[in-house]
């Protein structure tokens, strides 16, 4: 045990950082040589092969449920019967940029994030500033602009796991001090959700501080600074779900949901109708009732987990949430691999985004939850949210680049 790595610091006390991008090696030999192996047929492209694959299967069911799910909403936008490729092809157009984008990023070395971090949260204060002064007002809330095309709230989600990334592995083994870790852990985090709030947008503001919180944690945090910001943002999203008028009427309808399915909202009863319509194998792709006007609300976008549900049954519903649960895997093995804390750092807030993102979106939609409005990574029509979760894995298949060149082995000097 003496060539083991050591995750104590110099305060004495275990450092997840370290742990997750330098895992101890206690497995014997024979195992050692089969997990090398494995990895080597996993990076053999030169980049993660199965998160790529996971990823492309995503934007496919993607594009092929927001066609199916928008087919009479494209009639209502356009007043034109024939029409039934308005939101499918806008989402095609988003695909391809966030592809290309996902491209460039798997290409760009992830250590220039790092200069870049602090200037990119410049750019989305201003942004998220400009949006409570100049947004679009839709559905009593301000949180686009570019006649509704571009959502900063999107973006400061990619922005803020850089620059959580980059100050954390800065910061290291000092995080557990208040001055160091604690306290500008709270402004800088506090800021973004409450400028957030204002628009206002509770659930991409609870994501952003999930994400946050969970890689305050992998940085090292400790117990007593984690239940103290715990406390702090529960406390905080009680006051907000009791104080905003619409969010007091969505938490009293969930309430009377939980009692009885027949009071709750009429968004859920819908949804609820749509996966008891589809049962085990679904009534066929494009043949959902609950899609068409005056029944299931926004099908393409906050709901189309629904129409899935419908249209594919429970064995379609399983398939999406299955591969989410690869991305998952993949994402933190690839943050667990990492050459250094930054990168880990990188793979695992991207994951923990992503993932917490399909968590409310599904958890919504099986009426766990109130309805929020998180939209289903890769899946839900909205182009922010599609180029900001492609952006997001770019960055972490260029971390799985760093991982494959460990894993492959060196070509000879001839």
């Amino acid at each position: 045990m003496a060539d083991a790595p050591q995750y104590i610091d110099e305060d004495g006390e275990f450092n997840y950082a370290d742990a997750l991008v330098r895992p101890a090696r206690r497995s014997p030999p024979a195992v050692d040589r089969q997990e090398a192996a494995a990895r080597r047929r996993v990076y053999a492209p030169g980049f993660d092969l199965y998160l790529a694959l996971v990823v492309a299967a995503l934007c496919a069911i993607g594009l092929m449920m927001v066609y199916s799910a928008s087919i009479d909403v494209s009639y209502q936008v356009t007043g034109d019967a024939h029409s039934t490729t308005y939101f499918f092809v806008r989402q095609l157009r988003s695909m391809i940029l966030g592809v290309a984008v996902l491209l460039l990023f798997s290409r760009l070395d992830y250590h220039i994030w790092r200069r870049l971090a602090v200037p990119l949260m410049f750019v989305v204060i201003g942004l998220l500033i400009l949006v409570l002064r100049f947004g679009e007002t839709r559905f009593q809330a301000q949180r686009s602009l570019i006649e509704g095309s571009f959502q900063p709230g999107e973006l400061a989600k990619f922005t803020v796991v850089l620059y959580m990334a980059a100050w954390l592995a800065a910061k290291r083994n000092r995080i557990r001090r208040i001055t160091y870790g604690l306290l500008p852990f709270s402004a800088l985090v506090g800021s973004i959700a409450f400028l957030i709030v204002l628009q206002p947008d509770l659930s991409t503001a609870a994501s952003i501080l999930a994400t946050a919180l969970s890689m305050f944690f992998i940085a090292g945090a400790d117990l007593f600074q984690m239940l103290l910001i715990g406390g702090a943002m529960g406390l905080a999203g009680w006051q907000l779900l009791t104080r905003l008028e619409y969010a007091q009427q969505r938490l009293t309808a969930h309430w009377a949901a939980v009692e009885d399915l027949r009071q709750a909202s009429d968004h859920v009863q819908q949804a609820v109708t749509a996966f008891l319509n589809g049962g085990l194998t679904g009534v066929g792709l494009g043949e959902s009732r609950q899609k068409f006007a005056n029944n299931l609300p926004f099908p393409h976008t906050d709901s189309i987990f629904a129409v899935i549900g419908e249209e594919l049954g429970l064995l379609g519903s399983f398939l999406v949430i299955a591969l989410f649960v690869a991305l998952i895997y993949r994402g933190f093995t690839i943050a667990r691999h990492a050459p250094d804390s930054f990168g880990g750092l990188l793979a695992a807030g991207v994951t923990c985004w992503i993932a917490y993102d399909a968590l409310l979106n599904i958890a919504v939609m099986t009426a766990v939850i109130p309805p929020t409005g998180v939209p289903l990574p890769f899946i839900s029509y909205g182009g922010s949210s599609l180029v900001a979760a492609l952006a997001g894995m770019g960055v972490v298949l260029n971390v799985s680049r760093a991982v494959s060149r460990n894993a492959l082995p060196k070509r000879k000097q001839e």
